[in-house]
């Protein structure tokens, strides 16, 4: 209970200066923007690097983490299906379904799996999956859905090695793999650099509520309320189900995914809807609203199951 109640505590306080600097103007008119340039292109790249070069990744073995694929492909694949259906554009259903599945595993994830499951690395799995394979593919997706899509076969088929995060995650990934000591005078430059990645995101997210309407209004109402549905209640959902019915996890294991797949929509994806200029109103109230709803939702998971 105090890890999840400690986790918003840290997030809410650092979004509340964005906010204020932005009500303030401290940053200039473009504030908003460098943060996300400097997030998306140098610090997030340089987090994901250093996160995943230390990983073990032995750890996607896990049953664990074939909950979490199945449950996050489920959740993504009902938001895909009603943003075809609906029109919704694929660079707007690509922002909708991350929102529905990427759960913030990083600055929220690790103090809850710290001070609720008892051990920070039970969020590993989820984390390498989605840096790995989950954001590589969905800015992929966005790359290809925008001016890279007139480009010739042989540019697109590079897409992902042209993305900074994608390169800093498939670099991370191979470093580990191969078992390379990188030395302390790179790696200590680069974990500084990657230290600015989360408050950089927090704080242009607090920027960018200056002044935005009451969330879940007007044209986003529709894709808003359905990704926060998703992400909220029916992922974790899933993943009990998935977890019981399937794979026979009871108990502390069961505790884990159920917990990690409520986690609300990461901070990241306001980055990433920025960085594209597309879903930026979606992905902004869907993390927000699926931020204030996690805390229910976790504290009613710990009560049943903990």
């Amino acid at each position: 209970m105090q890890g999840v109640l400690t986790g918003f505590a840290v997030i809410g306080v650092v979004i509340a200066v964005g906010y204020l600097i932005g009500l303030r103007g401290s940053l200039g008119e473009h504030g908003r923007d460098v943060l996300t340039k400097l997030a998306f292109n140098v610090a997030s790249p340089a987090l994901l690097f250093t996160t995943l070069a230390r990983a073990d990744l032995s750890v996607v073995f896990s049953g664990g983490l074939l909950v979490t694929v199945l449950s996050t492909a489920a959740v993504a694949g009902v938001f895909v299906v009603v943003g075809v259906v609906r029109g919704w554009g694929v660079g707007r259903t690509t922002i909708g379904a991350l929102c529905s599945s990427y759960v913030n595993s990083g600055n929220l994830g690790i103090p809850i799996s710290v001070y609720v499951l008892g051990n920070a690395s039970l969020v590993a799995p989820v984390m390498l999956f989605q840096l790995v394979v989950v954001s590589p593919l969905a800015l992929t997706v966005l790359d290809l859905s925008g001016a890279g899509e007139k480009g010739p076969l042989w540019l697109r088929l590079l897409t992902p090695l042209r993305n900074p995060v994608a390169v800093g995650s498939l670099a991370g990934v191979a470093v580990a793999g191969i078992g390379v000591h990188v030395p302390g005078p790179v790696m200590d430059p680069l974990t500084l650099i990657g230290n600015m990645a989360v408050p950089a995101v927090l704080i242009g997210f607090g920027i960018s509520l200056r002044g935005s309407a009451v969330p879940a209004r007007g044209v986003e109402r529709g894709p808003v309320l359905l990704s926060v549905a998703l992400k909220s209640v029916g992922q974790p959902v899933i993943a009990w189900a998935l977890a019981v019915a399937v794979f026979g996890i009871h108990g502390a294991g069961l505790l884990d995914v159920v917990v990690t797949s409520a986690l609300p929509a990461a901070q990241n994806l306001y980055t990433y809807a920025s960085r594209y200029r597309v879903g930026e109103g979606l992905a902004r109230d869907s993390i927000l609203l699926s931020t204030v709803l996690s805390v229910p939702v976790l504290v009613g998971i710990a009560a049943l199951l903990g």
